[in-house]
């Protein structure tokens, strides 16, 4: 009997202490603006564990990494959520066009993670990127752009990949160029902050000048047959191209837009919006822990 408990009390502190050695980090710098920080959410296992890394939305204007990291936590995924230089900042900055402040912030997060992977015990092969919205349009972005790692840099965090394992998105943009996009919804009208303009009619007006930016941030120009797994989730009105619906920023028409195009090239997609019966997947939060966990 002595022998069983202290069986069993050996068995609670190695727990404990397993618990008490899990990393929660706030506010980890991984640049030098005072919005260049990330937290991290560290899962308990024995080996390395896959990584959510959460992308706020709120437009690259405003939002906050704030999250709750428990779900991905109970099922052994740790979870990194960053916060990024707003479109504003940007244009203090003089950076141009501003989307690429946002953007290059999140690349060079997941980056800085990886260079981590050892200290923090992360499976940098599978990483998963979530976000609403712009956080969303900025996870396909990373999902689809070529690897940015620079094997020739002197900086080790700049040679780490940029490339993730999968990603699940919630209401997000797909594209930054103003034509595809009023030919999928005639009045689509958001997103001209993006180029560091007035409004989507006078980026309709320079697109031509702009074309270079729209190619390389706008996550739809990056579609290729390499790229990772996509899961995307809509609310709204019952998806149709050529509508006008209430919410064209967040509409399911784009999504159903990118999932063809995604089919074309041979990517593993998924896409649940209204009028979807029976989904596979209810949430992005399902999507990954079924995708990292396999």
């Amino acid at each position: 009997m002595k022998r069983l408990l202290f069986s069993i009390t050996a068995l609670l502190l190695i727990q404990q202490a397993v618990v008490a050695e899990t990393k929660q980090l706030k506010d980890v710098p991984y640049g030098e603006h005072p919005r260049q920080v990330l937290d991290f959410y560290q899962a308990e296992s024995d080996e390395p564990t896959p990584v959510v890394f959460y992308i706020h939305g709120g437009g690259w204007q405003g939002g906050d990494k704030k999250t709750n990291p428990k779900a991905f936590l109970d099922n052994g995924i740790s979870v990194v959520a960053i916060n990024y230089r707003y479109v504003k900042n940007a244009v203090q900055e003089g950076v141009k066009p501003p989307v690429k402040a946002p953007l290059e912030d999140a690349a060079r997060a997941l980056q800085f993670v990886r260079s981590k992977a050892k200290e923090w015990n992360l499976d940098k092969e599978r990483i998963g990127a979530t976000g609403g919205s712009a956080g969303g349009c900025s996870s396909l972005w990373l999902a689809f752009h070529d690897d940015m790692a620079d094997p020739k840099s002197d900086d080790p965090i700049a040679r780490e990949s940029t490339r993730l394992f999968c990603a699940a998105v919630n209401g997000a943009q797909v594209s930054l160029d103003p034509k595809q996009l009023r030919e999928w919804m005639p009045n689509y009208r958001y997103g001209a902050h993006a180029f560091g303009l007035p409004n989507l009619d006078v980026v309709m007006e320079k697109r031509e000048e702009v074309m270079p930016w729209i190619k390389e941030y706008s996550p739809f120009s990056h579609v290729s047959k390499d790229d990772p797994p996509i899961a995307m989730f809509y609310n709204g009105e019952v998806p149709e191209l050529g509508s006008s619906p209430k919410d064209p920023t967040h509409s399911g028409v784009m999504g159903l837009t990118l999932a063809e195009k995604l089919n074309e090239v041979g990517v593993d997609v998924y896409l649940k919006h209204p009028g979807v019966k029976d989904p596979e997947y209810r949430s992005s939060t399902e999507y990954l822990i079924a995708k990292l966990k396999k």
